[in-house]
């Protein structure tokens, strides 16, 4: 009986820094959200803006590509955004890390979708 209690009090112990753990690491990616938006959209000469949309509009491109199954097009498409992701540097993949760290469907990561979200509204469609 006294295993069985203990167990339970570390499991409840546990599942409370985990708890805890996640919250910071939530806060911390909603941070370097804002961070990384407020980079990209705060260069004076918005170079790094429009390397953002130039990628975002190259990567819609590729998902028509894809759709058609144009291997070629979808190749050429992705060495531009290669090339543009160079230039913009860290920020590019402080985002993808972001996304690939959040589950876009929970409260918190449609609130990160939002931050990146306003970046995304600078672009032209």
């Amino acid at each position: 009986m006294n295993g069985v209690l203990i167990a339970a009090i570390l499991l409840f112990s546990t599942a409370t820094l985990y708890a805890q753990r996640q919250q910071q690491n939530v806060a911390k990616l909603k941070a370097d959200a804002r961070n990384v938006v407020g980079t990209i959209g705060a260069d004076k000469d918005k170079t790094k803006t429009k390397t953002y949309c130039q990628i975002l509009d190259l990567d819609r491109q590729i998902e028509r590509a894809e759709q058609e199954k144009d291997r070629k097009r979808t190749g050429v498409l992705s060495q531009k955004i290669n090339q543009l992701q160079k230039q913009l540097g860290p920020e590019l993949v402080t985002l993808a890390n972001i996304l690939k760290h959040v589950d876009l469907k929970s409260p918190d990561g449609r609130e990160i979708a939002s931050i990146i979200q306003s970046l995304n509204q600078s672009c032209p469609e």
